[in-house]
């Protein structure tokens, strides 16, 4: 019986019943050791005894070893791998060690685990329980996590359990707490009936409500008279190693073996006896003891505090033995025999030292980028040459930002700082640090260590200097920061010519078209952007900045092709840490081409992935571009919280991109709805801001233009316009020109100019440009009493801005449509996309195209029962009932 838990069981009983009615969920609890948590774990196995029920519990020592949860959890579910498609099936099974780790993202393993569930609850619901999640390793937790917040329709329940300092963010959360007075004198009632009043009295009292000791004081010395109370797992623990000093040195060592061995692997606790002397009779002694549980081919405590005891209890040199027993045991896993290798040593020893970076190499092949750094960094401790170690400590520091523990990565930037380290190894430690700052919003500071990283090997490594000073430049155009772009390029030409010559065109490209030499500026970025045709896709870093570039010039349509690739290559591969990088820009293209749907799509995918892999200023990116349509499409209140946000949010030297993204979006708008002293006042303070960023330049300053004309205040964009001409002229594209010549016709009153304008933006496939001129132009038709002509071109541009859901925009064309004569003005489609949330658009649109679920669950990181879900709830919406009829919708 659970004493005093009744909201956790009703709760977890919620989630059960839900489950069988094929909805998934998951719950993350949380307490003191010996509050009750494996209890609720145990009471959800009995309630859902008939299911598929999966186990794991982190263990301490194992918390560095990567996957090893994971590969507890799913050791039974193994048969099944060959379900999963071809890159999930290789990734996961790399990461168990069941074939060559090919480094895979995580968050692609992730993906995997959630099909291999998906899988299993095919022949009914299944119940995960992870014990001591506290304890779990990195990778394995992140794997966990990942899956647990994309449960849909599988039927799947999710329960972890661990100590107060564990938290999976993003999960439902519920925290345990101490038994309230009645709850904990009923259950010391019912399980220790013959206790005296004293007696009882003191254990409620030293227990406070902790159910465990409940349970476990009345078995102890309840007579001893403490100097003081200690906190109860303390207390607990030493109650526990009394009881272990009364066996049998045998069985003494077989509970420390069992406590040091990280998976419980029967055999390597026989073989590890062994090599101490002992026979297995020692673990049938210890077994007997009540401490442990030998079930199959394992070993385990019945309670963690009962293993910590057993290892704490233990001399030091005790635990030394063990642990260079353990090593000499798994001499076939050098991995894990390297930990307890490193666990045996009492002082620097480079052949430990070595044997650990080993492991963390391999780590890293399994992206167990957090397992690694702490394994250098332990390696670090133990190496005893002080350039060796400098080195091994550096490789932390990189290694611990790259797993994204950017706290621990400038604590171990701190100790490295304090080493001998040459200049190479300072610039590495500097060039981290200022990525560090960069993702947090610090942007001065990372171009300030990045150039000081540059400096320091510039004579030494002139190539690396040189890569620092290209990064040293984006981030200060990224913070509108112009004089460092100029300082970096400065750098960048004192460098040897054979070296920077190559790249100095990456940084002097955006300098020519900030000095108004646009024609340079523009033919550097195209020579730069049909290069990199030549590098290999799967140089994704070199495309994606060629990519950018592309964009940064207003040349979407090719950024989009380029961005589109490697989203595909993203998809395919699992390589999910890239994605937001990519869909961020490949949203914003997707806008400025007029493809709203699609930018939402894009953008909504984008700020979900960076937000569940920890890169908030993705994030931040993908809501400005989400904050752009909601303003176009009129959401007034979504468009204020997202632009609201991000601005309030931005520090001093801010990302201008992202903040230009959001004022523009605030006054588009306005814009729309017709407050054009407001909406010019914003484009008129983003225009003559010296240090904005130039990305889609003509396309802000096309909405300059038009706020200008209506407001009836043309001499306000005349600068503007004279801008918007160089760019036409410079660039010498159709969509550009298509951008001047509208411009032109709005200031001039000239519906040639708009006429003209018409034909370019249907020439560059721009059907957002093309409904805005088209509006103007059916407006100046009207006002030249030209009815026939206006209503044409009025009703273009209302069918365009219903179908892109622009809803300001179509009742402008609406009032004009009417104005111009219209007898019978249609009222908006109930556009059929619209009906669907963007996710299940994306399924739906896959499953129209042929898709199967497994193959729409790949590239969407879902698990193929959630597609399901997504389809069964999409249907009816759509008015069909299977997917043949999909094909025949407008769902693009």
């Amino acid at each position: 019986m659970l004493y005093g838990r009744f909201p956790e069981v009703q709760q977890i009983g919620t989630l059960l019943a839900a489950a069988r009615k094929g909805r998934s969920g998951a719950l993350a609890l949380s307490a003191e050791a010996g509050e009750g948590k494996s209890a609720l774990l145990q009471y959800a196995a009995a309630q859902a005894a008939e299911w598929r029920i999966l186990r794991c519990s982190g263990i301490e020592s194992e918390s560095e070893l990567p996957f090893a949860g994971l590969h507890l959890l799913l050791g039974s579910a193994l048969d099944r791998l060959d379900t999963l498609p071809e890159p999930q099936r290789k990734a996961l099974g790399g990461a168990l060690g069941l074939g060559p780790s090919d480094g895979a993202d995580r968050f692609l393993i992730g993906v995997a685990t959630l099909t291999l569930l998906a899988e299993l609850s095919a022949d009914g619901p299944v119940l995960c329980l992870i014990d001591d999640a506290h304890w779990l390793d990195r990778p394995s937790a992140d794997v966990l996590r990942f899956a647990a917040r994309r449960l849909g329709a599988e039927g799947i329940v999710m329960l972890f359990a661990g100590r107060k300092e564990f938290e999976l963010s993003g999960l439902p959360a519920l925290r345990l707490g101490p038994l309230d007075a009645a709850s904990a004198a009923a259950m010391l009632a019912e399980c220790s009936p013959g206790l005296s009043p004293d007696q009882r009295d003191r254990v409620l009292a030293e227990a406070a409500g902790n159910p465990l000791a409940l349970l476990e004081f009345p078995r102890m010395n309840r007579d001893a008279s403490p100097a003081a109370p200690l906190p109860l797992p303390l207390r607990l623990r030493s109650g526990y190693e009394r009881q272990i000093a009364e066996w049998t040195i045998g069985a003494r060592t077989a509970l420390l073996v069992v406590a040091a061995e990280e998976t419980g692997d029967l055999g390597v606790v026989l073989r590890a006896l062994h090599l101490l002397g002992h026979t297995p009779a020692a673990l049938d002694e210890a077994e007997h003891s009540g401490m442990v549980v030998v079930a199959e081919h394992t070993v385990s405590f019945r309670h963690p505090l009962k293993r910590s005891a057993a290892y704490h209890g233990a001399s030091f040199t005790q635990r030394l033995a063990v642990h260079a027993a353990i090593a000499e045991a798994l001499a076939d896993d050098p991995s894990r025999s390297a930990w307890h290798l490193a666990a045996a040593s009492t002082g620097p020893d480079e052949t430990v030292a070595a044997a650990l970076e080993s492991a963390a190499e391999r780590a890293r092949e399994r992206t167990g980028h957090a397992s690694a750094a702490v394994a250098l960094e332990r390696a670090a401790t133990l190496t005893p040459d002080p350039a060796a170690r400098a080195r091994r400590l550096v490789l932390a520091v990189e290694t611990a930002a790259d797993a994204g523990h950017t706290e621990r990565a400038r604590q171990l930037a701190d100790a490295a700082d304090q080493l001998p380290l040459d200049a190479v190894e300072r610039a590495r430690v500097g060039s981290t640090r200022a990525l560090l700052e960069f993702e947090h919003g610090s942007l001065h500071r990372a171009h300030q260590l990045m150039i000081a990283a540059a400096v320091e090997v510039a004579e030494l490594e002139p190539e690396r200097a040189a890569w620092l000073l290209v990064e040293a430049g984006r981030i200060a155009w990224t913070a509108g920061d112009i004089d460092g772009v100029y300082a970096g390029h400065k750098r960048l030409t004192a460098l040897p010519e054979e070296v920077s010559a190559p790249l100095q065109a990456a940084l002097r490209g955006g300098l020519a078209i900030l000095e108004g030499e646009l024609a340079e500026g523009i033919s550097l970025i195209r020579a730069n952007v049909a290069f990199s045709r030549s590098v290999p896709l799967e140089m994704t870093s070199l495309r994606l900045a060629f990519a950018l570039q592309a964009a940064l010039i207003g040349d979407m349509q090719v950024a989009r092709e380029q961005l589109t690739e490697l989203a595909d290559l993203a998809r395919a591969r699992g390589m999910i840490g890239w994605f937001p990088a990519i869909g961020t820009t490949l949203a914003t293209s997707e806008l400025i081409l007029g493809r709203l749907r699609e930018a939402e799509l894009m953008a909504t995918a984008t700020a979900r992935i960076a937000a569940d892999i920890g890169q908030p200023s993705r994030v931040a990116g993908a809501e400005s571009v989400l904050a752009m349509i909601a303003a176009i499409q009129g959401d007034a209140e979504r468009c204020r919280e997202l632009a609201d946000r991000n601005l309030r949010n931005a520090p001093g030297d801010h990302n201008a991109v992202d903040a230009t993204h959001c004022e523009w979006a605030l006054a588009l708008l306005d814009l729309g709805q017709g407050r054009y002293e407001q909406a010019l006042g914003r484009l008129d303070a983003l225009h003559r801001a010296p240090a904005q960023a130039r990305g889609h330049w003509t396309d802000l300053l096309r909405d300059l233009i038009e706020a200008a004309v209506r407001l009836r205040r043309p001499e306000r964009g005349t600068a503007a316009m004279a801008e918007i001409e160089a760019w036409a002229v410079a660039l010498d594209t159709p969509w550009a020109s298509g951008i001047m010549l509208g411009c032109q016709g709005m200031l001039r009153g000239d519906g040639e100019l708009l006429a003209q304008a018409l034909e370019l933006h249907l020439a560059a496939d721009r059907r957002y440009d093309h409904a805005r001129t088209a509006l103007v132009y059916g407006e100046w038709l009207r006002r030249e009493r030209r009815m026939n002509e206006a209503r044409i071109h009025l009703r273009q541009a209302l069918e365009t801005f219903d179908r892109l859901g622009a809803a300001p925009w179509a009742e402008h064309a609406r009032i004009e449509l009417r104005a111009a004569g219209e007898g019978s003005v249609p009222e908006p489609e109930n556009d059929m996309a619209a009906r669907l949330t963007p996710q299940e658009l994306q399924v739906v649109r896959l499953a129209a195209g042929g898709a199967t679920n497994k193959e729409i669950a790949a590239q969407l990181f879902l698990s193929p029962k959630t597609v399901g879900h997504h389809l069964y709830r999409a249907f009816p919406k759509l008015g069909v009932s299977n997917r043949v009829e999909l094909a025949r919708l407008p769902i693009g």
